[in-house]
């Protein structure tokens, strides 16, 4: 059966249009118009607020993860397994937390999200003080949920939005992450400062304030959560005999796979997703190294990353407003082009410091655009009863793909160089054309 979302960017058909339309009075047990547009608004408030905490407790508390790791590991060549096992962490995490949402609501996924979270935090903490690599890297694995809470928000603002401006609402979420995501490293020192008197290592007390951060997070989220979208949005479609019977659904990884195959646009979507993530890792893991080749000083790595963290989160509202104005599958393809020219700069900036810091806010500006039209377009192409499991295998490809290739950027620059890097990553965008052609001649 063909989903009627895949033949326009923005469906004409949604499971909420009977319950808004002012024509028809709801059903029994089922929230009015101006009842839902309440909801969307708590909703919305919630979630953004969460996201100004969750990316706050993320990047305040990874910011010293390295070096925390290469003080307890002894040796820089294992400084950055610290960041991987969260990548792997927040990889593996993502699908039977989507399952637990599908089950039980976003409230209930994501609540007990950070609460892993502020888990994996405590653990980091005690592996410091005893001085144990292992248990340190379990600790960052859990502390990966964050992460994930943090990236299953915007599907969490999805549900309830409006179609026409689903892709402004996922924007909004995102860039609700830029306050923390800011903020954060430079909280880092004054944190880990904070906790001396306590036998804590300096290096260990941002992730203090991270198990602190996330607790609050994760109650704000439970109290506060209600009614819970993902069910709200059921009862609706439900109440409106459009939704189907889902109780029985197949939650797992591979019904996410089957509903994606199934669309070339959510294939587009979750490819988006997943080859602008990993593009975006490849590149900026490595940057600060090669600035450091050419002679920066820590000041200006830190103005370069900064301004690839307000590419990539900063400007997302204005990748949403264009996704829900020109398409989804337009947005994606300037996404493309953004990378591919970011790429193109990063790779050939040789000692102008000026040319990376333009390429790599380039590079989070692509790296927007393909995640918030991504996430749009893969919310609008898959049958609302695989909606979760789909949303749970793009979190799990992107983040198991940008571990990945954040792992090989490093032997790829000590083998071949910077230059040849982004020109590996570039090509990585090649299937991404390829599937855009196809999902256009598909519409077509």
């Amino acid at each position: 059966m063909t989903n009627p979302a895949e033949g326009a960017d923005t469906p004409a058909i949604s499971a909420l249009a009977p319950a808004v339309s002012p024509v028809a009075p709801p059903a029994a047990g089922v929230p009015s118009a101006p009842e839902v547009a309440a909801i969307r608004r708590r909703t919305n408030a919630v979630l953004i607020a969460s996201q100004v905490l969750g990316g706050l407790g993320v990047a305040t508390a990874i910011a010293l993860a390295a070096v925390l790791a290469q003080d307890i590991g002894g040796s820089e060549a294992v400084a950055g397994l610290a960041s991987t096992a969260s990548v792997i962490g927040t990889a593996l995490l993502s699908v039977p937390l989507a399952a637990l949402m599908a089950a039980r609501g976003r409230r209930a996924g994501l609540t007990l999200a950070y609460l892993i979270a502020a888990a994996g935090g405590a653990v980091v903490v005690v592996a410091a003080v005893l001085g144990w690599f292992p248990l340190l890297l379990a600790g960052m694995a859990a502390f990966g949920a964050g992460s994930s809470a943090n990236l299953q928000a915007r599907f969490a603002a999805a549900d309830l939005a409006e179609p026409q401006h689903r892709a402004r609402t996922i924007s909004l979420v995102v860039w609700a992450t830029t306050i923390g995501a800011v903020t954060g490293p430079n909280l880092a020192g004054p944190a880990g400062r904070s906790l001396a008197g306590f036998g804590i290592p300096q290096t260990a007390g941002p992730f203090v304030w991270g198990t602190g951060i996330f607790l609050i997070a994760g109650a704000l989220v439970w109290f506060l959560l209600r009614p819970d979208p993902l069910l709200t949005a059921r009862a609706i479609a439900a109440g409106a005999g459009d939704g189907p019977d889902d109780s029985g659904a197949d939650r797992s990884v591979r019904a996410g796979w089957r509903a994606v195959t199934a669309s070339p646009r959510a294939l587009l979507a979750l490819a988006a997703i997943t080859g602008s993530h990993t593009v975006m890792v490849a590149v900026m893991v490595m940057t600060p190294v090669d600035l450091s080749h050419h002679g920066a000083d820590l000041e200006l790595i830190g103005f370069v990353i900064s301004g690839h963290i307000a590419g990539m989160y900063a400007f997302s509202p204005v990748m949403g407003w264009l996704a829900d104005r020109v398409g989804r599958v337009a947005v994606i393809g300037f996404g493309m082009g953004l990378l591919a020219l970011a790429t193109l700069l990063a790779g050939t900036s040789g000692g102008d410091h000026t040319q990376s810091a333009v390429g790599l806010f380039l590079l989070g500006l692509g790296w927007s655009a393909g995640l918030v039209a991504g996430s749009a377009l893969l919310t609008d192409s898959v049958p609302g009863a695989a909606r979760t499991a789909a949303q749970g295998l793009s979190d799990l490809a992107s983040n198991a793909a940008a571990g990945a290739g954040g792992a090989l950027s490093g032997v790829v620059v000590a083998q071949a160089g910077y230059g040849w890097l982004n020109a590996l990553a570039a090509t990585l965008l090649l299937p991404l054309a390829v599937l855009a052609l196809r999902a256009a001649r598909h519409r077509g």
